[in-house]
C-alpha cells in the first residue's frame, strides 16, 4: 500500500463512474464459532469444532471463490478503475468481551460494514459477534486514504450480552408461507428462511442496509439493522443528508437484493418483496423496473455442497454448543446483487440471463461475471465490493 497513490474518498451514490474500489477476499475464511462464557464449552469441544470446520471451507472451494473475485477485479480494472484488496487476518484466532467469545469469519463482503458517504466513512456495529474485528482487515486501505483526509466515524461497539434477535414468528416451523417464502422454497429446492426480529437494546446495523442516492439515504430496518441505528445515522448525517427509513419491504437482511438504484430516476425493485402498496414513497416519481420472479435458482452445485457438507457440520457444531453460521445461505435474490460501474454499465452474475436481458432492454451495457459460490459466501457482486471513489458530486435527486 505504501507506493499506491489514491485519490480523496468521494462516493455519493451507486451509479456515477467508479474510479477506485475495494474488492473483498475469501482467503482465510472459516466458519464462526461463538459461545457465551457461562456455557459448557471446553477445550476438547473447541478442538473437535475446529476439526469439523476444516471440511466446510475446503481448499478447492476457496480457490474457486478467489478465481471469481480475481476475474471481477480484471473486469473493473479493464473499465479503468483502481482496485484495492483487504489484508485478511487470522480468522481462526478467538477474541471476546467479558460476556462472550468468538473467532472471525472472512473479509469477503467488503460493503457489509463500511458505509461511504461523500468524504466520510462510517464503520457500522454489526449484531454478529464474529464480525467484531472484521473492519480491521480494511484498515491498511483506509489509513492510506487518511493521508488525503476524510471523516472516519465508527459506531459504538455493542455489548451483545443479551438475546440479540428472536424468531419473527412464535412458531417458525408452522407459520403460513408468504408468496416470497414459496418462491424462495422453489428456487432453493426446499429451503425456507427463518426470519428474526432484531433487538432495540443497542445501535445495531450493517452498512449494507443503506442505499445511497446523493443527499438521500434509504435505510432498511431488518434483522441486520434496527431503528435505533437509523436514529443514530440521522443524528450524525442530518441536516446535510436526509435519512429515510423503510420497515415493510424485507424482513431478513441487507437492502441490495431488494432495491437497487441504477441512475437518477430509475430504480430496480424485487417484485417478490416490493409492490405499489409498500414501495417507499421516495420513489413515487421514479421509473421502476420490477424484477424477481424470474431470478435464476441457486445452482445445484452450491445446494449440494450446502445440504451434504455444511448443514451436517452445522448440526454437529450446534450439538457441541457453538453458535455458527454454517446453516446460512443467501437468498436466491442475491442474484440481483449487481455493481454499477457508471450510469450505463453494470456487472451482473452470468447465470442471471433474464435479468441481463431486462437491463439490456433498458439500454444498459451488461458485463457478466462468474460468481460460483456467492450464496454460501453470503454475498453477491455488490456485497463483495465497496466503491471509495466515484466521479461524482453531492446532488439531490428527489426535489
Amino acid at each position: 500500500m505504501k507506493n499506491i497513490k489514491l485519490e480523496k474518498i468521494n462516493s455519493h451514490n451507486e451509479w456515477d463512474t467508479v474510479k477506485e474500489i475495494i474488492v473483498g477476499t475469501a482467503k482465510g475464511a472459516v466458519p464462526t464459532l461463538t459461545w457465551n462464557y457461562d456455557s459448557s464449552i471446553t477445550e476438547d469441544k473447541i478442538i473437535k469444532a475446529q476439526e469439523l470446520c476444516k471440511e466446510a471451507y475446503p481448499e478447492w472451494y476457496i480457490e474457486e471463490v478467489e478465481e471469481d473475485l480475481d476475474a471481477l477485479v480484471g473486469v473493473i480494472e479493464t473499465f479503468g478503475a483502481k482496485v484495492l484488496r483487504p489484508t485478511p487476518y487470522n480468522q481462526k484466532n478467538f477474541f471476546g468481551t467479558p460476556d462472550w467469545k468468538s473467532n472471525g469469519y472472512n473479509s469477503y463482503n467488503a460493503r457489509d460494514l463500511y458505509l461511504v458517504i461523500g468524504n466520510s466513512v462510517i464503520e457500522s456495529p454489526s449484531y454478529i459477534e464474529s464480525r467484531y474485528y472484521e473492519p480491521t482487515a480494511y484498515y491498511d486501505i483506509f489509513y492510506k486514504y487518511f493521508e488525503n483526509g476524510f471523516k472516519w466515524i465508527a459506531g459504538p461497539k455493542p455489548l451483545l450480552n443479551y438475546e440479540v434477535y428472536k424468531p419473527l414468528y412464535k412458531d417458525s416451523d408452522n407459520k403460513t408461507l408468504t408468496e416470497e417464502d414459496i418462491k424462495h422454497k422453489e428456487l432453493s429446492k426446499g429451503r425456507v428462511e427463518t426470519l428474526h426480529k432484531l433487538s432495540e437494546n443497542e445501535i445495531l446495523f450493517e452498512a449494507a442496509n443503506t442505499l445511497r442516492m446523493g443527499k438521500d439515504l434509504l435505510f432498511l430496518a431488518s434483522i441486520s439493522g434496527n431503528l435505533k441505528a437509523a436514529k443514530w445515522l440521522k443524528s450524525i448525517l442530518e441536516p446535510d443528508y436526509n435519512v429515510h427509513i423503510t420497515t415493510e419491504i424485507y424482513r431478513s437482511s441487507h437492502i441490495d437484493s431488494t432495491i437497487l438504484a441504477l441512475k437518477p430516476g430509475l430504480v430496480m425493485l424485487n417484485d417478490k418483496r416490493v409492490n405499489e402498496n409498500n414501495c417507499p414513497k421516495l420513489f413515487s416519481n421514479w421509473d421502476k423496473i420490477y424484477f424477481g420472479e424470474d431470478i435464476a435458482p441457486i445452482s445445484d452445485k452450491e445446494l449440494e455442497f450446502q445440504n451434504n457438507v455444511r448443514d451436517p457440520i452445522a448440526k454437529k457444531l450446534d450439538n457441541l454448543g457453538f453458535k455458527n453460521n454454517l446453516h446460512d445461505m443467501s437468498s436466491p435474490w442475491v442474484g440481483m446483487n449487481f455493481l454499477s460501474l457508471d450510469k450505463s454499465t453494470v456487472v451482473v452474475d452470468e447465470r442471471q440471463i433474464k435479468l441481463i436481458k431486462v437491463l439490456e432492454n433498458h439500454k444498459f451495457t451488461v458485463i457478466p461475471v462468474k460468481m460460483r459460490h456467492m450464496y454460501t459466501m453470503l454475498g453477491g457482486i455488490h456485497c463483495a465490493t465497496l466503491d471509495t471513489v466515484r466521479d461524482s458530486k453531492l446532488e439531490s435527486y428527489f426535489e
